[in-house]
């Protein structure tokens, strides 16, 4: 397979695999290294591989490689959005992996403000504390959209991840899975939680080449999904703010820590440190602001703490006050 893509593509790969009658987990595992930059491979056929391949995680998201297929015996069957959706089940149950960190709450966000979204958004993640301001931030939230929102940390409650999703679901399986955790390992493991149909979402910045394995059969046997990405494009980011514009997406939620210009490196240590549970914001225009905590803002910027809503919710009013207080002087 090596030889035919050096000498066909010079090595970059094939945009277009379609697997006949796949059955072997290592014959799967040697294709799959052949696919291009956003290419596909399509398998189609009706029996079990031998074993889970090793799949390269980091390129699902970096390279945005897709596994599609169908049980045959019409090979196009496998395209379109029949069987490639591209959001969460409707009423569904998403389960959230490192739920409790910037990036994992964000998700669980969107699931719950999402109209259309899961009826259940369960999150898991080893950190009690990052749990707590989770809970502390999405439940209310939650509450008022009608989700059931449930928090869990299986090393401290007992519980493993697989078997509350078992129990949660009777043992369906979760409809879609996001993983926050940029562990290989993790990502494999996150991926049994999910059910036949199940969509695996990767958020998370592991290196090309690192391989988990995972359950490509039920690609074209059932209808799994593996996708992620490593970030939003121009387009999308237009889209979440038309989204808080609108009152159907509230970003200020995610808004941990604050610090004007020369907070910078502060604030990349913090967060290479995991310091806060939520986003840390750097006003450029702002001078004299250390980096600060919402939690602990009354310390430094009373005026505008006393300006921020329940719970230390950032608002337009604590910024308007932190622009008046902090802006540089010309």
């Amino acid at each position: 397979y090596r030889a035919l893509s050096d000498e066909l593509t010079s090595g970059s790969g094939f945009d277009d695999i379609v697997v006949l009658d796949p059955s072997s987990g290592d014959a799967i595992e040697e294709i799959a290294k052949l696919i291009a930059f956003r290419g596909t491979m399509n398998m189609v056929g009706s029996r079990e591989l031998d074993r889970f391949p090793l799949i390269d995680v980091g390129r699902l998201h970096y390279h945005y490689t897709a596994y599609i297929g169908t049980n045959g015996p019409e090979i196009s069957a496998s395209y379109g959005e029949a069987r490639n959706r591209a959001d969460f089940v409707p009423g569904g149950v998403a389960v959230f992996v490192g739920a409790g960190g910037p990036m994992g709450q964000m998700h669980m966000q969107r699931a719950i403000e999402t109209e259309a979204g899961p009826g259940t958004i369960l999150g898991f993640d080893l950190d009690d504390d990052r749990l707590e301001v989770a809970n502390k931030l999405l439940a209310d939230l939650a509450a008022e959209k009608g989700k059931e929102f449930i928090l869990v940390n299986p090393e401290t409650q007992g519980e493993t991840a697989e078997a509350v999703v078992e129990r949660i679901t009777d043992g369906a399986g979760a409809d879609d899975v996001v993983v926050s955790v940029p562990v290989g390992a993790v990502m494999g493991d996150a991926a049994e939680l999910m059910g036949p149909n199940g969509m695996l979402v990767l958020f998370a910045g592991v290196p090309n080449g690192t391989m988990a394995p995972l359950n490509i059969s039920n690609v074209y046997l059932h209808n799994a999904q593996y996708t992620g990405t490593s970030g939003s494009s121009i387009a999308d980011q237009a889209m979440v703010l038309d989204k808080a514009v609108a009152g159907s997406l509230s970003p200020e939620r995610s808004l941990a820590a604050i610090g004007g210009i020369e907070a910078g490196q502060a604030g990349i240590q913090a967060m290479i440190d995991g310091d806060y549970a939520g986003k840390i914001m750097i006003f450029p225009q702002l001078t004299g602001l250390p980096l600060t905590g919402l939690d602990n803002l009354a310390d430094v910027a009373p005026e505008v703490a006393e300006r921020l809503g329940e719970g230390n919710l950032w608002t337009r009013e604590a910024e308007d006050k932190l622009l008046e207080l902090f802006a540089a002087k010309e």
